[in-house]
């Protein structure tokens, strides 16, 4: 129970939830008022025709006496529907209100933290933060937050109510309402916490065999051990359907459980409202009256439980969202004057002295050393896993080494911050390019190039001639992911990119992976012949022009195993001959 309530207290007191409660307190004490309004008329509705029905049936002599309830009936029965509607408008409009300042909330970190983001969650988990999670906050407040506050006031009203006639009976009551308020609430939301992780951690096995089967299958046929996979897994599958079962008897034992509570209030109160009247408290026109308005207030508390229940699921969202707003920490904060002593110096050298990085505990570049002098010409080379994509990171300052320093002219990389693509431009494996304009996706490289700067760097990547080809030339779209063109084209135009953002250093990413030898020897001729003077640091797992390069670093376990100039290690490094000879691509 106190793993409850501390789950409570984070969800209420998360800065997903409190800051925009209390910057709109107004508004949401307007949403808890008419909320509170509707089931108060809904109740007044119902103990109003429960005293109408009981008066007409003692056939009055004049329909004045009953004319004041007929009025009161008309009179709540037209304002439960009106209060119920201004009440939906006014929560869905504060919702919107929040979640519209969540969204600009969540797009300024992941602005500010493009690049640290990238390298910590994969794209499908941002689009879920976005979507999903979001949507998730709009059920917090509409489906959890709002009813459950309601059902708290009128909870209090009830007993304040039924204190006018026993103060005893109302305090029995009290009893009898905490248990739908409070008691079920709770209990449910520790059996389905429980469940719910019993459930994720089947899920997870289930995923991760059908994985092994998958990727395995033609071990499990050759091993004849096919029919031990099936059973392992159909056993694996009927533990996760026992818990969903089980979750579902529970939930249906919850409201059989609750509407006996439900009766038994009825009951006492049918057993108050007769003694009562057979005390002379009140006449025995109005038993129906106290019967009927257990109704609507029970209509309030129904929902509560399984409100309640979700909390696990929010808090999962809010942490997901949490971890996303939270920055990694950087040891040496942005500075202004680094940048621009930096941008006014004419040749920047790179260094990465003793950097040694590790991914969840395992080790990836130990004791990692480099020098990039300006204009260098540089070849990273080793299989996949080697660390290479890790020293792109470094220099982009999207992750921090755990030991060790990255520098550009003995200045920090993480004091550049996110001026970082002032001084270095990458052209990845798979450039996105945007369902806009071919101008538009290459302007991306400067905002403020003009339309003939576009044009003359599309030339320079000998991409002028088939843009002008197209049917609105620079103004046609590139469909979804550049579609229109092929992997040459697309990486031509990411190159051109580059040439507007006039950075003195270039990363290449693998940039041909994927090419076919003729298109991958074309591009690789032009980038050349475009990137000259400019300092290249090429990241690849083959040989493909490397001869071009001033020096050549083989990475190997995160280490460097082989060093120097395309010529000298063929001479002297029996390993790097082989491997040229049988990866040269022509």
């Amino acid at each position: 129970m106190t793993k409850t309530i501390r789950t409570l207290r984070a969800v209420l007191n998360d800065s997903w939830v409190k800051p925009y409660l209390q910057q709109n307190k107004k508004l949401l004490c307007l949403v808890l008022l008419l909320g509170t309004l509707t089931f108060f008329c809904a109740s007044a509705l119902m103990f109003t025709s429960g005293y109408l029905i009981s008066k007409s049936a003692t056939r009055p002599e004049n329909i004045l006496l009953v004319y004041v309830p007929i009025v009161l009936v008309r009179t709540f029965g037209i304002a439960r529907p009106v209060f119920r509607y201004l009440e939906r408008l006014t929560s869905h409009n504060l919702v919107l209100k929040f979640l519209s300042r969540m969204r600009v909330r969540l797009y300024q970190k992941l602005e500010v933290q493009a690049l640290s983001l990238k390298s910590r969650f994969s794209t499908g988990d941002l689009l879920g933060v976005l979507a999903d999670d979001l949507e998730q906050m709009q059920n917090l407040y509409l489906k959890t937050i709002f009813p459950s506050v309601i059902a708290v006031i009128l909870y209090v009203l009830a007993v304040i109510a039924l204190g006018f006639f026993s103060i005893p009976f109302a305090l029995l009551m009290a009893l009898f309402l905490f248990v739908l308020v409070v008691l079920f609430p709770l209990v449910s939301l520790l059996v389905i916490r429980q469940k719910q992780t019993q459930t994720k951690q089947a899920r997870n096995e289930l995923y991760k065999r059908l994985g092994d089967a998958v990727m395995g299958i033609s071990d499990w046929k050759i091993s004849g051990r096919q029919e031990d996979f099936l059973k392992s897994y159909e056993q694996q599958e009927n533990k996760q359907d026992q818990l969903e079962a089980e979750m579902e008897r529970f939930n249906r034992g919850r409201n059989f459980l609750f509407q006996i509570v439900v009766t038994i209030i009825i009951i006492v109160m049918i057993w108050f409202a007769s003694n009562s009247a057979d005390a002379n408290i009140f006449d025995h026109v109005w038993i129906a009256a106290f019967v009927l308005v257990v109704f609507p207030i029970i209509e309030a508390f129904a929902p509560i439980p399984d409100a309640i229940s979700q909390l696990p699921s929010y808090e999962n969202s809010l942490h997901r969202m949490n971890n996303i707003e939270h920055k990694p920490s950087i040891q040496n904060s942005f500075n202004q004057q680094t940048v621009d002593e930096l941008m006014m110096q004419e040749s920047l050298t790179i260094e990465l002295k003793d950097v040694s990085f590790a991914y969840d505990e395992e080790l990836v570049l130990n004791d990692f050393s480099l020098h990039v002098y300006q204009g260098e010409q540089i070849a990273l080379l080793g299989k996949s896993g080697a660390g290479k994509s890790t020293i792109v990171k470094l220099l982009l300052n999207a992750v921090s080494p755990t030991s060790g320093t990255v520098t550009i002219n003995k200045a920090s990389v993480e004091k550049l911050h996110d001026e970082i693509n002032k001084f270095i431009a990458v052209l990845q494996q798979k450039p996105h390019l945007f369902d806009t304009t071919v101008m538009n996706n290459i302007r991306l490289g400067n905002p403020k190039a003009s339309d003939e700067d576009v044009i003359e760097a599309a030339k320079q990547v000998q991409m002028h001639d088939y843009i002008s080809s197209l049917p609105e030339g620079y103004h046609t779209r590139m469909r979804e992911l550049g579609g229109r063109f092929s992997g040459g084209e697309r990486q031509r135009i990411a190159l051109a990119r580059i040439l507007l953002q006039q950075t003195p250093i270039v990363i290449l990413d693998e940039p041909t992976v994927g090419l076919d030898a003729v298109t991958e020897r074309e591009l690789i001729e032009t980038i050349f012949r475009n990137l000259q003077g400019k300092t290249l640091i090429w990241i690849t797992h083959h040989l493909a022009g490397v001869e071009r390069m001033n020096q050549i670093v083989f990475m190997e376990d995160g280490r460097v195993q082989m060093k120097g100039t395309h010529e000298e290690l063929l001479q002297t490094n029996e390993r790097y001959a082989n491997l040229y000879q049988m990866d040269r691509p022509f």
